[in-house]
């Protein structure tokens, strides 16, 4: 008779065997934020201030006459949140696949979280 602990781990082995590369990288990136103490981004909600770790998917410098902007999207596995750096062309080490943790407070626009000129820190790769 197999153990409850037995159990879990075969189902454990079974979810990674069947599992996409997607989803994978989703638990990988649930699991690290929560290391680093992160809120989950699918919990943030309107004007509360978080503190978020994720890896950055996409880094775009949007130029506009009256502000230029770079927009990054953060996806910690569990949702994606924009950060928003008012006035910045560029900032180092802010580029697609880096890991880091954001602290700041959530706005919606277009019905999408942003944090706009969050605080963040660069993470090591693991």
């Amino acid at each position: 008779m197999a153990t409850d602990e037995g159990r879990v781990s075969l189902r454990r082995m079974l979810q990674r065997l069947t599992a996409s590369e997607a989803e994978i990288e989703a638990q990988e990136l649930r699991r690290e934020s929560a290391e680093f103490g992160g809120t989950p981004a699918q919990q943030c909600q309107r004007g509360q201030v978080v503190s978020i770790s994720g890896r950055l998917r996409t880094v775009v410098y949007t130029p506009r006459t009256n502000l230029p902007t770079l927009e990054a999207d953060l996806y910690d596995g569990s949702d994606v949140v924009t950060l928003v750096w008012l006035g910045r062309r560029h900032i180092a080490g802010i580029e697609p696949g880096r890991q880091l943790t954001v602290r700041g407070r959530v706005a919606v626009r277009d019905d999408r979280k942003v944090i706009y000129n969050p605080y963040y820190e660069l993470e090591m790769s693991r």
